[in-house]
């Protein structure tokens, strides 16, 4: 119920004489040393989430196979390297945003949608990928997409759909889309009337990207996210309407973007200081127990 690509990610880095081997027959040195290896072609950041795909298929195998008493091997083989993930969050401003959408659109309009919908819904290309034109509810008041939730976590999980606002400039764009498609048909496609694959905008981002004066290596379509989820934190929507509207959790939402909550949360308790080298209002009436009785 993953996603695929974290298969293919082990499948690529995986030499033969190791994929080959006996599950109840690999020892930590074996592992390693291939997980070291990988230190060579990637971060280690990009490490770590290698060695997590191959370490949740060999859970699944011990999970399925009673000869396979000790899962010690990958546990400790391919313990993650400490002290490597760093938060690459980059904000945008609104401005910014708004000349990346047009940066897009200069490249093809139906990339420039994409984008378009990455900057107002916050959502995963992978979530927008899965949006069928049946979720679309634009004949509403509050226009409103239902949105597929991603496929991270543990487990196998449903494919369930949430609401998330969109203005009404972009409902009626995406109502002249959807019209004379059937229901179960994809919300957006390609100039070619296809489907979006998985990581087919990451060159036309960059290209974007670079068009807009920024550093392609560093600003990618997650900054959309990233800027929509502080937009709304500023903006003084309560974290667990962000974190639904984003189908990531309060936790997440506060470990990665602390930062921001707290300058939310000075600019709420600012407003409340008593600052006492101010002189009192005139407004300032002494308290009285109770009104004189006639």
């Amino acid at each position: 119920g993953g996603d695929t690509n974290n298969a293919a990610r082990v499948r690529r880095y995986l030499p033969l004489g190791l994929a080959d081997e006996a599950v109840a027959l690999l020892t930590v040195g074996d592992l390693r040393r291939w997980r070291d290896a990988l230190l060579q072609s990637m971060t280690p950041a990009s490490a770590n989430r290698t060695g997590t795909a191959l370490r949740a298929a060999l859970n699944m195998a011990a999970a399925h196979d009673e000869r396979i008493e000790s899962r010690r091997a990958w546990e400790t083989g391919l313990a993650n390297i400490p002290d490597v993930t760093q938060s690459r969050n980059v904000i945008l401003d609104e401005e910014m945003v708004r000349r990346l959408i047009v940066e897009a659109a200069a490249q093809c309009p139906e990339f420039g949608l994409l984008v378009e919908m990455a900057a107002v819904t916050g959502a995963r290309v992978s979530q927008l990928r899965r949006l069928e034109v049946q979720d679309l509810q634009a004949d509403r008041a509050d226009a409103r997409l239902l949105m597929p939730c991603s496929r991270k976590g543990r487990g196998v999980k449903d494919i369930t759909r949430r609401p998330v606002p969109i203005p009404l400039g972009l409902a009626r764009k995406l109502s002249g889309l959807a019209a004379d498609k059937a229901p179960s048909s994809p919300l957006l496609r390609r100039n070619d009337c296809q489907p979006w694959s998985p990581s087919e905008h990451q060159r036309p981002f960059r290209r974007t990207a670079k068009a807009a004066g920024l550093d392609p290596a560093e600003v990618t379509i997650y900054a959309l996210r990233h800027s929509n989820i502080v937009r709304q934190i500023l903006a003084g929507v309560p974290i667990r309407v962000v974190a639904v509207n984003h189908d990531t959790s309060v936790t997440m939402i506060e470990r990665t973007y602390s930062r921001y909550i707290g300058d939310h949360a000075d600019h709420l308790a600012r407003a409340a200081l008593l600052d006492t080298t101010a002189p009192a209002g005139g407004n300032i009436l002494p308290m009285r127990a109770s009104a004189p009785s006639e």
